[in-house]
């Protein structure tokens, strides 16, 4: 394994012992052994295969939005892939790269008055996220317009799915499963009146704005939603918003929500999550999972 990944690849940005708490929504989260920032298909190929020939662990994150990252931070090559953020419209189509932000992606289809993505213009993550998780908001998901995903497999080998093939459920692809990076998304959509389009995407943004604490760093819902129940109203009617450990706290504003309060760390939202789930178990008898997902090291 080579000591030095920023000799060894010299044309992609490539950071050592970087805080993984500068790039992630929560501002929390230990530092990546290696961070690279590749800006193609080819840079983010190269990185894989070096991975997989040393048997380095290999972690892809997109916008960190729904992601805690323990404080112990991220062992081998963490990929960012922001820097690959293309969105091309052609038809009635909407192509974008991993990197891209789904909230651009949705301004995209505005602009050229295509309607099927407007559940998404406050979803804060990437494309490459929005695919891997099957995002959704409002009455939408992704699985309702994604028609054709490219990846890379672990080996670097690239892979073409169709809808079918990826197997979207409830917050999950086929992508998760086989550890595929997400590296470019096709999205079919149907003409729209722009001025219909805009109308509802400013609903829904004005509603978010609303009802989520969007002016505090956060992960997003931290919890899945059980079945029959509603994760927000259950800490709610436990009367745990409001409750803090260090600087995090479940937010008062949504109860479905932890936000970063005080210089929190993720051993912060970590406590207040598992406070959380125990006492709504305790109370209600439901087991709460959580949505966000938690990567990284424990801290020894």
């Amino acid at each position: 394994m080579a000591n030095n990944l920023m000799q060894e690849f010299p044309d992609i940005q490539i950071l050592k012992d970087e805080p993984l708490s500068k790039y992630t929504n929560t501002k929390t989260g230990g530092p990546a052994d290696w961070l690279a920032f590749p800006k193609d298909v080819a840079e983010v190929q190269k990185l894989v295969q070096f991975a997989d020939a040393n048997a380095m662990p290999l972690t892809v994150i997109g916008n960190a939005s729904n992601l805690i990252v323990r404080d112990g931070g991220i062992e081998g090559l963490t990929m960012i892939l922001t820097q690959m953020n293309g969105i091309q419209v052609e038809g009635n189509r909407v192509i974008a790269q991993a990197g891209a932000s789904y909230i651009e992606t949705t301004k995209a289809a505005r602009d050229h008055s295509l309607t099927g993505l407007e559940f998404a213009a406050g979803i804060p993550g990437s494309v490459g996220g929005a695919i891997f998780m099957n995002a959704g908001a409002y009455g939408g998901e992704t699985k309702n317009v994604a028609s054709e995903v490219t990846a890379m497999l672990p080996d670097g080998t690239i892979k073409h799915y169709d809808n079918e093939e990826l197997d979207f459920g409830y917050r999950h692809s086929a992508v998760q499963d086989n550890h595929g990076i997400v590296l470019e998304a096709v999205f079919d959509l149907k003409p729209g009146d722009q001025a219909e389009i805009t109308a509802l995407m400013d609903d829904l943004n004005a509603r978010r704005a609303a009802k989520q604490p969007l002016e505090l760093p956060s992960c997003g819902s931290v919890f899945k939603r059980p079945e029959g129940y509603f994760a927000g109203k259950l800490i709610h009617d436990a009367g745990l918003q409001g409750y803090t450990s260090g600087g995090a706290q479940v937010s008062t504003k949504h109860a479905g929500f932890i936000v970063n309060v005080d210089h929190g760390t993720a051993t912060d939202y970590l406590n207040v999550i598992h406070h959380v789930q125990a006492t709504v178990k305790e109370k209600f008898g439901v087991s709460l999972e959580t949505e966000v997902r938690i990567i990284g090291r424990e801290t020894e």
